[in-house]
């Protein structure tokens, strides 16, 4: 184990040091000119994030500084937490995670921003407190709202239907899974409709389809899956496919539209989605803004990201891209990943 690892990891196991580390040794100075942002995606294989670096690369060349995107080839803490220190040792101003868990990777984050690097996240947020700014895909409550109601449009509102996540400590599915079952719960547009068990792909193509055959399999009144992760939904497509059980069990959930298109064009699936360059893209603005100091995470703070306008930075260092579509047979073509 390198001394890396063993720190990272003595770190996790030990509440007590991870709390006596402090936000940050000595506020960094303020950047004169766009510095070096670092990006630290949940895992280098997912087309997503390939994409959401697109944008970033766009903004980068508006702008100057330099970008760095490193990620692991699995989507766990202990892997993230390699990536961290190594973005560290690179010597980036800012650095930008998508997290794979909360709170385990807040250690490491924090120890981070006690090395005078600034850290903000995007996609799937952490810890409050290990971060200065979240840039949010869409508003947690309505894209969770947005996803229960197509899962609802498809399957009349009634019935049962279950949800296959990626894993179990993913930040922005769980927000998204709490607040959907507060809906089935007080929601009388959703009284008829019954949540039979949450399952999970551990992001990987083959449990994914493995998954979405098993809840069949176990539920033989299931009329629906939704699937809050980009491999996911494709995936279980695929598998039902193959099984004959595209025709009975209908799919929703986010991922990215092209890859739903013949499902969508059939009635099988809807799809939840946004312009994921422009998720890179504000990010590395709003990175940008921040080692500079023109923005330092406070609400009500506002500052000009490029084509894309003005944003204001909300409660908890929040900023949001705007709303996710439900991506229909007739709004279909608008989307180009």
């Amino acid at each position: 184990m390198t001394l890396k690892k063993t720190l990272a990891c003595c770190l996790i196991a030990c509440g007590c040091m991870a709390a006596a580390l402090p936000a940050s040794a000595a506020d960094p100075a303020c950047l004169k000119a766009p510095g070096t942002i670092g990006f630290l995606p949940k895992m280098d294989t997912d087309p997503y994030f390939h994409v959401a670096r697109q944008g970033a690369l766009e903004a980068q060349k508006e702008i100057g500084g330099k970008l760095i995107q490193q990620a692991p080839s699995t989507a766990t803490a202990d892997a993230q937490i390699e990536f961290v220190n190594a973005l560290v040792a690179q010597k980036v101003d800012v650095l930008v995670v998508s997290s794979t868990d909360a709170n385990a990777l807040a250690p490491a984050l924090r120890r981070a921003r006690a090395q005078g690097v600034r850290v903000m996240t995007y996609d799937s947020d952490a810890t409050k407190e290990a971060r200065t700014l979240f840039i949010n895909q869409a508003r947690s409550d309505s894209l969770a709202l947005q996803m229960l109601d197509s899962m609802g449009a498809l399957i009349g509102y009634s019935g049962e239907f279950a949800i296959l996540s990626s894993t179990p400590t993913a930040t922005n599915q769980n927000t998204w899974i709490s607040v959907m079952k507060a809906q089935l719960a007080n929601n009388p547009k959703f009284a008829q409709m019954k949540l039979v068990q949450v399952a999970y792909g551990e992001e990987s193509e083959q449990i994914n389809q493995q998954q979405a055959l098993a809840l069949a399999e176990a539920f033989p009144n299931l009329k629906g899956i939704l699937v809050p992760a980009g491999i996911g939904l494709p995936a279980a497509a695929r598998a039902l496919e193959q099984s004959g059980g595209i025709q009975k069990i209908k799919l929703t959930g986010v991922a990215p539209a092209t890859f739903m298109k013949k499902y969508i064009e059939a009635g099988s699936a809807q799809d939840i989605w946004w312009n994921v360059s422009d998720l890179g893209y504000l990010a590395y603005h709003a990175a940008q803004q921040l080692a500079q100091c023109k923005i330092t995470g406070k609400k009500g703070e506002s500052f000009t990201a490029g084509r894309l306008g003005s944003y204001t930075i909300l409660d908890n260092g929040e900023i949001v891209l705007g709303e996710a579509e439900i991506v229909t047979p007739k709004n279909l073509q608008k989307f180009k990943f």
